[in-house]
């Protein structure tokens, strides 16, 4: 052998060992969504993979419940995964002010998404966005196309239109109008007053006016839709009261209630269980061509570790997730959790479709509570929920609703002092 073959062949054998060492890059994905391990083995792991052949994927999840803590003791102990699934709002922002997860904001493919989009992973100020965002779910009433077409009923579009509806459920007795209950109190908050809220208080223009003290919770936008559910308590059948989440699920899906007030991730699970057809109709406006708002709620993210040996290598991964590609794959995998990109995803799931086909028609925002105003105590989260089912159940008036759930805020948020 020549020196110049000899040389050749060295050179060569150094590439190759590059080569296989590039190879061997493993990222591993930190995340509580257990249910979605499947989902990641099957199809989207293997989908980065072919395009990216340097790189392979590990999603490793952890229990939901389990997931904080857990995930608290990797990050301490240094042994945590390159990449963390992100909840939104402050239990990430405390992570990024720990120093755990990274400023994401110069990475390409984050103008993919909107200011509101971005929201529940920055910092108060805006000026620091540490994880992509992933999927929000989005409220609105799901009902039984077949019973609406059986009382000759179509999808109300104003709130008058909403309770004429009701009456006319009600008035012919075969189903109960709405199926929601109080007992667990969360959703007469989540999908009864931060679903018709935004419509009185105009979405993101009252919720950043709360936030900024410009608007109290003792002003009409706040407190109006604590009037609308005071109707409600009278179409959601007998014994609402003790009526538990499960339990509405189950007299919706079996058929026994022709509406349900919901959130987008039911249409999995409804989809799997209802003996019917369904269909869905947005948030009603008070008065017909009014501007219409949804609740198009942030509610996963994924974020890079700070401590990662591959930075370079998240970077690509997490361009990918905010890809039109992995909306594509995701939106369409788990229907009723939508791609916050601003791509355009075509859904497969027909009422998945029709709830995500509000982003055009309506203007988006997030639960008033969950940025900021909730770090206090009283938690205005938790205040809202026993505040919606004291409007159902009337007893309190929303007008003594809004004085008590101003008086909790004032108590420790300096802008509405």
């Amino acid at each position: 052998m020549t020196r110049k073959t000899m040389t050749l062949a060295l050179i060569t054998t150094a590439l190759v060992a590059t080569g296989a060492q590039a190879q061997d890059v493993t990222l591993t994905i930190e995340s509580w969504r257990n249910d979605d391990l499947t989902l990641w083995q099957n199809e989207i792991i293997p989908a980065f993979e072919a395009e990216h052949p340097g790189i392979s994927i590990n999603f490793t999840p952890s229990a939901p419940a389990e997931y904080n803590a857990v995930l608290n003791s990797k990050l301490e102990a240094g042994s945590a995964g390159d990449l963390i699934t992100c909840r939104p709002f402050d239990a990430s922002l405390a992570l990024y002010e720990a120093g755990h997860l990274t400023d994401l904001s110069d990475l390409d493919a984050m103008d993919n998404f909107s200011n509101v989009a971005r929201s529940a992973w920055q910092t108060d100020d805006g000026s620091v966005t540490f994880c992509v965002p992933m999927a929000s779910v989005i409220h609105g009433f799901i009902y039984n196309a077949e019973a609406f077409d059986e009382l000759g009923l179509e999808e109300p579009e104003t709130e008058e239109e909403f309770f004429a509806v009701l009456d006319a459920i009600r008035e012919d007795g075969t189903y109960i109008p709405l199926a929601m209950g109080t007992n667990d109190q969360w959703e007469a908050a989540t999908m009864g007053y931060n679903n018709i809220g935004p419509t009185y208080w105009r979405g993101e223009e009252g919720r950043q006016a709360l936030i900024a003290g410009e608007q109290s919770l003792t002003d009409d936008p706040w407190v109006e839709p604590y009037r609308v559910l005071a109707r409600w308590g009278e179409y959601m059948g007998n014994g609402y009261e003790a009526q538990t989440y499960p339990d509405s699920q189950n007299i919706f899906t079996l058929g026994r209630a022709a509406i349900y007030p919901a959130g987008s991730w039911e249409i999995a699970g409804f989809n799997a269980q209802a003996i019917f057809e369904m269909g869905a109709f947005k948030p009603p406006v008070r008065t017909a061509g009014d501007t219409c708002y949804i609740s198009d709620h942030t509610d996963i993210g994924i974020g890079m570790n700070a401590g990662t040996e591959h930075p370079e290598e998240a970077r690509i991964f997490l361009n990918w997730v905010a890809s039109p590609e992995f909306a594509e794959i995701f939106g369409n995998a788990l229907p009723g959790f939508f791609p916050l990109s601003n791509a355009p995803v075509t859904l497969e799931d027909p009422l998945a479709q029709e709830f995500v086909g509000w982003r055009d028609e309506c203007e988006s925002t997030i639960r008033s509570t969950y940025q900021i105003l909730s770090r206090g105590t009283p938690n205005l989260e938790n205040e809202t929920w026993g505040a919606s089912v004291a409007a159902i159940k009337g007893t309190a008036t929303p007008e003594e609703i809004g004085q008590r759930l101003q008086d909790g805020l004032a108590s420790w948020y300096a802008p509405q002092q």
